[in-house]
């Protein structure tokens, strides 16, 4: 993603906006704690991978900060996340 939105926001209902802002911080920091994490695996240097890796951990809480957000305001993501990791469970336990 890299600071390009991948939806136009002008086409989002007034009902759904906020919903949509906060699933593009989501993508946002999933791209970024991707990308940290891959840099920190081609350095070689100790310093630089570390606090890299503290970055990409940060960017995680941030992706949290958002969900719980988000959560709030869509009963049905709500729902839908639930149910899957009820079929997770269901998957695992067999």
């Amino acid at each position: 993603m890299l600071s390009k939105i991948p939806i136009d926001l002008a086409n989002v209902s007034e009902d759904d906006i906020d919903k949509e802002i906060l699933r593009a911080g989501i993508i946002a920091e999933l791209d970024a704690v991707n990308l940290y994490e891959q840099m920190a695996s081609l350095t070689k240097n100790k310093d630089i991978k570390a606090i890299l890796l503290d970055i990409a951990k940060e960017e995680k809480t941030h992706v949290g900060e958002f969900q719980a957000l988000l959560l709030r305001f869509d009963t049905q993501q709500k729902g839908e996340l639930e149910a899957g990791a009820e079929e997770v469970e269901e998957e695992l336990s067999k």
